[in-house]
């Protein structure tokens, strides 16, 4: 059983991969594009909506949250698109998990800027 969560685990990353590969692809519509970065970024995010140290609610964002969005956006990519990314994405897995330390570094700026931007608003509110 743990071979199957490992496996699916890894099957995982790659179909994130490949969504990355596919969010780059001038062939994806905007719309797809924006929806598929948003997931890709979750996805890849050290930081969770709900904190996996939550009893059962911390790993059920991750669980739901992350195959909902992807399942969403792999509709609204071109099949052909997803085709070519998954094997793109898996010879790149076939060397080595891909790393991007730039990537991971812009996620965390947005989440520090949305937790700013938060304070900001809820002090504004209890000036009031």
């Amino acid at each position: 059983m743990l071979k199957e969560i490992q496996a699916h685990a890894r099957q995982l990353k790659a179909e994130t991969y490949a969504l990355y590969l596919a969010y780059r692809d001038p062939r994806v519509p905007w719309y797809a594009r924006v929806l598929g970065l948003l997931v890709v970024a979750y996805a890849f995010s050290p930081i969770d909506l709900i904190p996996d140290f939550v009893p059962v609610l911390g790993y059920l964002d991750d669980l739901v949250l992350i195959p909902l969005g992807m399942a969403l956006v792999l509709r609204l990519i071109p099949a052909e698109v997803m085709a070519d990314c998954r094997a793109h994405a898996a010879d790149v897995m076939a060397q080595g998990e891909p790393v991007n330390r730039w990537a991971g570094a812009i996620i965390v700026l947005i989440w520090i800027g949305g937790l700013a931007l938060a304070v900001l608003l809820v002090a504004r509110l209890l000036r009031r």
